[in-house]
């Protein structure tokens, strides 16, 4: 079949670019991989009468500008807010973060670390607004273009103050604890903020460069409100959904179990796709949402790449460590330290205590595989989306770190799955007394699970690691950061490419962009 444009996976991305190519009048097909449209953005039964965000599972880094281009209101996404950003549960204590109550939490552990945090909001703030100023411009490619492009972008850094240049500096080179270490004292302040450092980053936040997966977590807005997390009623599957509909007024088609095992390629020019069940689909344009990984070391082939793009590629770094699961709850959860219902259990609760917490897991993964005392982020969406359970009951969401995205020994994730899972519930259980026999049912995803599910290599949600080498003009390597890859017709529009990770919606709208400027050149060339 014969098209204008194809889009290589009908994840959150990919149905972006679809739907901005179709406004544009070009006839767009998705080939899909799974039996439902949504890629990792889905919500899922797991069990019967309990639904819930099966992978991504939390808004905030959701692109404004998308979701009105798309209408994803009018097409019935809501979100709400959190009532509360984080609680962390401690050893006889606790921590609340969030609704203008942090700094009086703070200064229960630190009246210095209390004082300190209007400030360092304030300077965190002035630099995510650099990353919310950049995450919809595309990044300098290469020659005469690119060159302008990094004038025009890196102009306004030249507006920071000198203190704000160290500290962006800072961001992208040091490690979270370090970081951290320079504004605050006490542990559970820099456990919460550290948190995020290591979401989705197989590493430690004594790892150079782990300060900037912190900041690239506080970027994102919602409702309009700035550094803020959200729920999608419905689940996260709500988005896609919503997305779906965009696209389908657009007159975008949507092929289900089109599992994509070729890009087919003749003389340097991508010139369409051939399925897994043999179907070829022609188009001069070809889009992917799949991760640098597959789309490189899998589907294209490696002679039809040039030898430096090719060896860049086998070093492009990819595998986040993540296990994520689901569970089905008869009664909520009873925290020793805050017991009964309240706002904290509809929080981002973050299960571990210190930095030190955090590293001593990583260096477990490392040598074990995974860690003996592992992170658990849990949410408890049904507290605020009483769609997701049957009344009364509850689901929530565990998302872990650390867990090698390869097992050392010739081990294999599908042979340990059951015995990682229970030690995270043991991990939730300590906390919450009533949780391990609360649970109904659960549903796993290791590391395998997810590569295997979603075509996350390695289990990378984000689809490559968030480092300075790997990221704006070198995500996904250097001269190739606009979306254009070394073959003509071939671009990229996944989480592969800048901004990078989480669900935002701007590598797809960023490549919707580029995808069309070529076009116009080459019409006008004729």
């Amino acid at each position: 079949m014969q098209y204008d444009a194809l889009i290589i996976g009908g994840g959150h991305n990919g149905l972006v670019t679809a739907f901005y190519l179709a406004r544009a009048g070009l006839k767009v097909h998705v080939c899909e991989a799974r039996d439902v449209v949504g890629g990792a953005c889905v919500t899922e039964e797991f069990a019967p009468g309990f639904r819930n965000s099966t992978a991504s599972y939390t808004v905030s880094l959701l692109q404004q500008k998308v979701a009105a281009d798309m209408n994803l209101a009018g097409h019935g996404l809501k979100i709400v807010l959190r009532p509360l950003n984080n609680f962390l549960p401690l050893d006889g204590d606790y921590l609340k973060v969030g609704t203008g109550q942090t700094q009086a939490e703070v200064a229960r552990f630190s009246a210095k670390d209390a004082a300190a945090l209007p400030a360092y909001d304030a300077r965190l703030e002035v630099l995510a607004d650099q990353m919310r100023r950049l995450a919809l411009l595309t990044p300098p490619g290469r020659g005469l273009k690119a060159l302008g492009a990094l004038a025009v972008q890196g102009w306004p850094l030249m507006g920071l103050s000198t203190e704000e240049q160290r500290d962006l500096l800072n961001l992208f080179t040091r490690s979270a604890r370090e970081f951290l270490d320079g504004w605050f004292e006490s542990d559970p302040i820099k456990a919460v903020l550290g948190f995020d450092s290591i979401v989705g980053h197989f590493a430690s936040p004594d790892t150079p460069g782990s300060a900037y997966v912190l900041l690239h977590h506080v970027f994102g807005q919602v409702n309009g409100v700035k550094g803020a997390w959200g729920h999608a009623i419905g689940g996260m599957g709500s988005i896609t959904q919503a997305m779906a509909k965009a696209c389908a007024g657009e007159g975008v088609s949507v092929g289900l179990e089109e599992r994509v095992a070729r890009v087919n390629v003749a003389h340097g020019k991508a010139h369409g796709v051939t399925l897994e069940d043999g179907r070829v689909f022609d188009a001069p344009i070809i889009a992917s949402t799949a991760g640098p990984a597959l789309l490189f070391r899998q589907l294209v082939d490696r002679a039809d790449l040039p030898a430096d793009f090719a060896r860049a590629i086998d070093g492009y770094a990819c595998g986040s460590g993540t296990f994520r699961m689901n569970v089905a709850l008869s009664q909520l959860p009873e925290f020793s330290v805050l017991p009964g219902p309240g706002p904290h259990l509809g929080a981002g609760i973050i299960m571990a205590p210190s930095l030190d917490y955090m590293d001593r897991a990583f260096t477990d993964a490392k040598t074990l595989g995974w860690s003996r005392q592992p992170i658990v982020e849990m949410l408890i969406p049904s507290t605020l989306d009483d769609t997701l359970a049957p009344h009364g009951a509850h689901v929530a969401s565990l998302f872990c770190q650390q867990f090698a995205p390869k097992l050392p020994g010739g081990q294999s994730w599908d042979d340990v799955r059951e015995t990682a899972a229970d030690l995270i519930i043991d991990t939730v259980t300590a906390h919450a007394p009533n949780f391990k026999a609360s649970i109904i049912a659960r549903q796993i995803h290791s590391p395998l699970d997810l590569e295997r599910k979603f075509g996350l290599i390695g289990g990378d949600i984000f689809h490559g690691r968030i480092s300075l080498d790997q990221l704006w003009a070198a995500r996904p390597v250097l001269g190739h950061g606009d979306h254009r890859m070394p073959i003509k017709g071939l671009y990229l529009c996944g989480s592969g490419a800048h901004p990078g990770g989480g669900v935002t919606g701007a590598p797809g709208h960023n490549a919707a962009r580029e995808i069309l400027s070529d076009r116009r050149y080459r019409r006008l060339r004729v």
